[in-house]
């Protein structure tokens, strides 16, 4: 599937992919703060891109290359963390680095949220910040997402553990947010473990 905002296409990874995402997430300031990276050959943007498929389907990563309508793919983002007792999973995203501060990570941002509100018909969107990672909590506050804690000791990173800090948006608060007027055109349908609501809208 896709999802088509004004400057941005959310769609999915691609072997032809693989060298644009070897460039952009080979610059350690970019996966800084992941617990991946950075990409050092094409086998591994490859090995990622080849194991996509099987984990859309199972309802464990729903990811999209980020392709910018002039530059071409600029970074990833996408689903995890699913639940669909519960109707929720989480976003993350990146973007290679000459692609911060353009407004890209808020249109992904719409775009992701529109796929989990409107199509997948989740009730709640969550994300993480390393509490060092000013520029990730600032970005996450400003599209709309609610800081709600601080989880200590949970994500594993240069052999240490790190804590994290929180965020959620929620189906009530997304439909009051400028990101929820942004235009969309969704082309095809997420694989059916992501479409947990009771009035998922048909292909």
């Amino acid at each position: 599937m896709q999802l088509r905002g004004p400057q941005l296409t959310l769609r999915l990874p691609d072997a032809a992919d693989a060298e644009a995402l070897l460039a952009l997430a080979g610059d350690p300031e970019v996966t800084r703060w992941f617990s991946w990276g950075p990409y050092r050959s094409i086998d591994e943007p490859l090995a990622w891109i080849a194991a996509q498929a099987a984990r859309r389907e199972a309802g464990d990563q729903l990811d999209f290359v980020i392709h910018h309508r002039e530059h071409g793919p600029v970074g990833v983002t996408g689903l995890g963390e699913l639940s669909r007792r519960d109707r929720r999973a989480t976003v993350g995203t990146w973007l290679g680095l000459a692609h911060w501060g353009t407004g890209a990570n808020a249109e992904a941002k719409a775009l992701i949220a529109h796929l989990a509100f409107a199509i997948c018909g989740l009730e709640r969107l969550g994300a993480y910040s390393n509490p060092d990672n000013a520029r990730s909590t600032i970005a996450l506050e400003r599209v709309g997402f609610t800081r709600e804690g601080t989880l200590r000791g949970w994500h594993r990173h240069a052999g240490r553990q790190l804590d994290v800090h929180v965020f959620g948006l929620l189906r009530g608060g997304w439909a009051t947010l400028p990101m929820r007027d942004l235009p969309v055109a969704a082309i095809g349908r997420p694989p059916e473990a992501w479409c947990v609501g009771d009035e998922v809208p048909a292909a």
